[in-house]
Formats: structure tokens, sequence, C-alpha cells
């Protein structure tokens, strides 16, 4: 965490690096795959080009947000994903709570209460149900923050 005027600010901002070359130098050959198809599919739903946030994250749009919890706020991407070493890693910002209807037809999966979706693979997965979370959830949270 960085510190400025008092205020917690997020380390992670958006870079200027490329997300197709991050995905490109995965050296796995499946999540390298299961990338690039992730970075169509959230392109085609989200209308967003990619940004890299940080060093990992692929994000798509951003809202700007400050935490009723603590002085923390920022800028953070409206969805994404991170091809991490355990798994991949959705990120779906308003959390599961109003989208358990469409978790239930989605394959096999995690979630953390932080709102992150983990998979192994793809193939695990309907990606059509995929689809129509992300576009939920974007919708969702374009309403909240008046994006």
């Amino acid at each position: 965490m960085v510190y400025h005027s008092g205020m917690a600010e997020l380390k992670t901002k958006v870079t200027t690096a490329s997300a197709t070359a991050f995905i490109r130098a995965i050296p796995e050959a499946e999540k390298r795959t299961d990338s690039l198809a992730l970075l169509a599919l959230f392109q085609e739903v989200t209308g967003e080009k990619p940004k890299m946030w940080g060093t990992a994250i692929v994000g798509f749009g951003s809202y700007h947000y400050e935490s009723a919890r603590s002085a923390q706020k920022g800028d953070w991407p409206l969805t994404g994903f991170s091809p991490r070493k355990q798994n991949l890693t959705i990120y779906v910002m308003p959390g599961f709570k109003e989208y358990s209807e469409l978790l239930k037809d989605l394959g096999k999966y995690k979630t953390s209460a932080g709102g992150c979706l983990y998979i192994k693979r793809l193939s695990d997965i309907n990606t059509e149900v995929l689809t129509k979370l992300i576009k939920r959830s974007v919708a969702d949270m374009k309403k909240k923050y008046a994006v």
C-alpha cells in the first residue's frame, strides 16, 4: 500500500503494458490459450479495450470508488481476469450474491468473498453462462458508479 496525504491509495494501477503481449508470454500452453479466449470474450462483452492493471491483471473499463470502511480510494477495472499460477481468476466486482441463478449453471469453479471467481481451465465452465455473468456484473457496476 502506498500512502499519499493521509489517504490510502492502491498500488495496482493501469499501465501502458500490452495485455496481449502479457498473455502471449504465459509459458503454459493451456493457460495461454484460455487467456487469449478470455481476452476476446471480455472485449466483446464489455466493448472495452484491455488494459494491464499492475503486472498481472487484464482489466476492462474502470470506475472510481471510495471505501466506506477505510480511507482507501482509487480507480479499478469494472471487470477483468488474471492468469494466476493456480487458476484463472475472473473479477466480478459486485460479488456473487445477485448471480446465484447463473452460478448454478456455470460449471466447476470456486469463489472468494471479494468477488474473485476461480477456474482451473475454460473447458471446466460454460462460457455462455460466464458471458451472461460478466455482462450483468458490468451493467450493475455502471449503474452503481454512474460510469
